[in-house]
């Protein structure tokens, strides 16, 4: 049985040398992020907004032209359970 991941972490490299690491509850929640917010201006030097749902009073903007790679990262809270396996 395959595990669910609890939640997804988002690695930012940004022009510079830069990293920042952000995290989303679904792959689907960041996927809307990505699709309707960094696509469409891809090439923009204008800041948008990255959510920082992890942390409050906390805010980060990027430029999407200076983010040069993400890699995504499933976060699993807990181990699999082998119980029913024989040993």
């Amino acid at each position: 049985m395959p595990r669910t991941p609890n939640e997804f972490a988002v690695h930012l490299l940004i022009e510079g040398g830069h990293h920042q690491e952000v995290r989303f509850p679904t792959m689907q929640e960041f996927k809307k992020w990505y699709d309707g917010t960094i696509v469409p201006k891809h090439e923009s030097a204008e800041f948008v907004m990255v959510p920082i749902k992890n942390r409050e009073n906390e805010y980060m903007v990027v430029r999407p032209s200076a983010i040069l790679a993400i890699r995504i990262e499933p976060i699993y809270s807990s181990r699999p359970d082998y119980s029913d396996i024989d040993e």
